[in-house]
């Protein structure tokens, strides 16, 4: 066994976690389950099933559609899930108006009425999805005794505390999953991921939707969500910051910023240029 291995598994040991069986994906730790699961991109038949779900006829170039990410409170049966479904429902139901790139103004110059491209559609495939939520049922109670209200998060003030993050504490378990990704025709970049890390006194996860259309706009929707693990009879708390960015190419240039894109291949380095359209936190209570 790799030196590594062992100082994983003692790392482990040491804060009472125990990996999932059944070469599951992830960890059991102070009532909760985390597991992750990266699967192939769908069929072409999968594809189409999921067209007429959505009612669409429109899906981007790759999706890892049984691919996810869940988070299971063990003793409240609540579970948070990231799966690519969902997000695509996002995008469907918040139908945003096309981003329109520098070419298409040259294209209705040139291009007679019935010539033009019209794009009826949002093909950034941006999604406001910040995850989904559920009560998983209690197979030890009758169904009538298994709680059915919806998961209800509230606005807060509480922050999340990064510096955290940054301490030396051992990760337990880290993984990132692709949900979609397209490259918009060569033309950029519309990918959602979730990373997610577990270290002993916490976890963390980042589901983010990066968005970079060439010559025209730049968004960045950012979902942290954070759980510190308290004593077995406390109630967890745990905090979910929302926070959207977006620029033009135009107004970055105006601000003395790089105009071509190239500059913006990696969007841990441009995040905090890029003003915030929308920010809040919002807790979650768990009841035991």
């Amino acid at each position: 066994m790799e030196e590594s291995e062992v100082g994983k598994e003692t790392d482990l040991a040491a804060a009472g976690a125990e990996l999932l069986p059944d070469g599951r994906r992830g960890l059991r730790l102070k009532g909760w389950e985390i597991e992750s699961s990266n699967r192939p991109i769908l069929t072409s038949l999968a594809i189409q099933e999921w067209e007429e779900k959505l009612g669409t006829t429109h899906m981007p170039e790759m999706v890892f559609g049984e691919s996810c990410l869940s988070l299971l409170h063990v003793a409240s049966g609540v579970k948070i899930q990231f799966n690519t479904f969902d997000a695509l429902k996002g995008w469907k139901q918040e139908s945003l108006p096309p981003v329109e790139v520098p070419a298409a103004a040259k294209w209705k110059s040139r291009s007679k009425p019935f010539q033009q491209v019209v794009l009826d559609y949002d093909y950034t495939f941006t999604t406001p999805y910040c995850g989904s939520e559920a009560i998983e049922p209690d197979q030890q109670k009758p169904a009538s005794e298994n709680a059915c209200s919806n998961l209800l998060w509230e606005d807060c003030d509480d922050q999340i505390d990064l510096a955290v993050l940054s301490s030396k504490e051992p990760i337990l378990f880290y993984d990132e999953v692709i949900l979609y990704e397209d490259e918009l025709a060569d033309s950029g970049v519309s990918l959602l991921t979730v990373k997610v890390r577990v270290m002993p006194s916490c976890w963390f996860l980042l589901l983010r939707f990066w968005l970079r259309v060439d010559g025209a706009l730049m968004r960045l929707r950012d979902t942290r969500v954070y759980c510190s693990f308290t004593d077995d009879n406390a109630k967890p708390v745990i905090l979910r910051q929302i926070c959207w960015r977006e620029a033009t190419m135009q107004s970055l240039a105006a601000k003395g910023l790089p105009s071509d894109s190239a500059s913006y291949s990696d969007p841990n380095l441009i995040s905090q240029k890029l003003p915030i359209i929308t920010q809040k936190t919002q807790k979650l209570n768990l009841s035991l």
